[in-house]
């Protein structure tokens, strides 16, 4: 890997990580206050309601990859006038999905809303508020979505990281706000969210503008070059409806068998389970158009690198503030919230757990996307993950708990592992025994050193206080930074640690 490709991956996750801190910390304080001020019931309400408008979005997050796919495949061959093609091309797109979509929600979601959804009678009015404005809001960010991607061919987070703490900002003011607001606070609170959406929609606009020329839209029409992104799409599609299906679905599922108070619980988990995540998706983020643009250089020999250290780290990075939660769930839940809803403390053990098995197929992905040859990973990775939902709605009608939906996303998860090293070496050629000896076995070893004080010393994970929680925290991120070090990495990935790590601290020692 060339010194200043590392140097831009690293700076780049930096930047994100920046991003990652600040978002996420306004991010867990709203959630606490917005669910004081709308209390379970509602908090549920507007996530189920939300997630309905989101089935709708498999078509946007296809055709938001596919943008994402071209635009970097075009830079990576020095192709500014195909970028500005794929550029205008791409808002012509979402401008025609975006009435497609509002009369499919318009029509077939309202009905499902009104008639097959689970809301207490005095607040489907309410509900019906919430769709519209969660409707509004989703056709913003459609809007948003090639210069999003223009934004991340370019490699430029340092504008993720300042227009997220933005958002995040105007988000936790809105929390303030419905706080004192005398009106219905869930139809309120779904207003204001539109509008913050329209704020983000129009910064993301603005710098794209002012610092990319391919930004300037004209009209384009090609016929090969829709025909090449909607091919590609079309089978991103199926992807996307296998997430959606497990994501959307689930908590649709446990709304029809249970309350919208579950539905409020899954929403913390979920959120929770993000914040944790994002330590892992910011190195991937950042790692993505390398891997792209390495395959579209011709070098297929830095994609397999890259394809294995992002996924060790990945998992590192994510495994590092999941012990520490998954340890002490149920302090933090309190310390956090105040009021813990029901299953929340078992929803957010579980999505964490299946999160740190998602890291080993991030990279894959990303992959076999820069070949463009994904209909037969699609359609057998993917086409696995759709029986998230019938597999999910069996073990409910059987009386499993609502837990089973997760424990179902986590036996699916552990298989596609597996089906992917069968798949992948036939489209990059690697050596799947490779990845096994070296990712797989390295990581499954970390993991069974790391749990050991949790296995000799179970007392330790009972606190009481904050002093015992950061006391206990702290241990167990030194454990397991320690572990990673001398356990997981090799004598090559411990020189470069240990570089930037010397490096960090050399730049902060001078700064004094």
């Amino acid at each position: 890997m060339p010194h200043s490709t590392s140097s831009r991956i690293a700076r780049n996750t930096l930047l994100l990580y920046f991003r990652m801190l600040v978002s996420m910390l306004v991010s867990l304080y709203t959630s606490r206050v917005i669910l004081g001020a709308l209390g379970v019931e509602d908090y549920g309400i507007y996530n189920v309601v939300g997630g309905l408008v989101a089935m709708f979005g498999i078509l946007s997050g296809s055709l938001s990859n596919t943008i994402s796919r071209f635009l970097t495949f075009a830079l990576g061959e020095g192709n500014l006038d195909k970028m500005k093609n794929i550029f205008s091309l791409s808002v012509n797109i979402q401008i025609i999905l975006i009435a497609v979509i509002t009369i499919l929600m318009e029509t077939i979601g309202l009905w499902f809303l009104n008639s097959k959804m689970v809301f207490p009678d005095n607040r489907l009015e309410a509900a019906n508020w919430v769709y519209q404005f969660s409707i509004a809001t989703f056709a913003l960010n459609l809007l948003s979505v090639p210069y999003n991607a223009v934004i991340i061919a370019h490699e430029r987070m340092s504008a993720f990281a300042y227009i997220s703490i933005i958002d995040v900002t105007i988000k936790l003011l809105i929390a303030w706000v419905i706080t004192f607001n005398p009106f219905d606070r869930l139809v309120y609170y779904g207003m204001l969210i539109m509008i913050a959406g329209f704020i983000n929609r129009g910064l993301y606009a603005v710098y794209s503008k002012r610092n990319f020329t391919e930004t300037v839209y004209k009209f384009v029409w090609d016929k090969q070059l829709i025909k090449d992104m909607f091919s590609f799409a079309g089978w991103d599609l199926f992807c996307n409806t296998s997430f959606i299906a497990r994501e959307q679905g689930g908590n649709i599922l446990i709304n029809l068998f249970f309350s919208p108070n579950l539905n409020a619980s899954r929403g913390i988990a979920v959120q929770v389970g993000y914040a944790v995540k994002v330590f892992s998706q910011n190195f991937m983020v950042a790692v993505r158009p390398q891997i792209t643009k390495s395959y579209a250089a011709g070098d297929v020999v830095s994609v397999v690198k890259y394809v294995f250290l992002s996924t060790k780290f990945s998992f590192y990075l994510l495994l590092l503030p999941s012990v520490p939660v998954i340890a002490f769930t149920p302090y933090i839940l309190d310390l956090w919230l105040g009021q813990v809803p029901e299953c929340c403390v078992n929803y957010i053990r579980l999505i964490i757990v299946f999160g740190l098995l998602e890291t080993f197929g991030m990279a894959f992905r990303t992959a076999v996307y820069a070949t463009g040859n994904i209909k037969r990973y699609n359609l057998i990775i993917y086409g696995l993950g759709l029986l998230n939902m019938p597999l999910s709605y069996l073990c409910l009608k059987l009386g499993f708990q609502s837990e089973s939906v997760f424990a179902v996303q986590i036996f699916i998860s552990l298989i596609s592992i597996f089906l992917r090293l069968i798949i992948v070496p036939k489209i990059i050629r690697f050596s799947a025994k490779d990845f096994i000896t070296q990712i797989l076995s390295k990581a499954v070893v970390v993991v069974l050193v790391i749990s050991l004080p949790c296995i000799l010393f179970p007392s330790i994970f009972i606190v009481d206080n904050l002093i015992m929680f950061t006391a206990y925290s702290i241990a167990i991120v030194i454990w397991s930074c320690a572990t990673i070090y001398f356990v997981g990495c090799n004598k090559k990935e411990k020189e470069i640690v240990a570089a930037y790590a010397y490096k960090m601290i050399s730049k902060i020692a001078s700064k004094k």
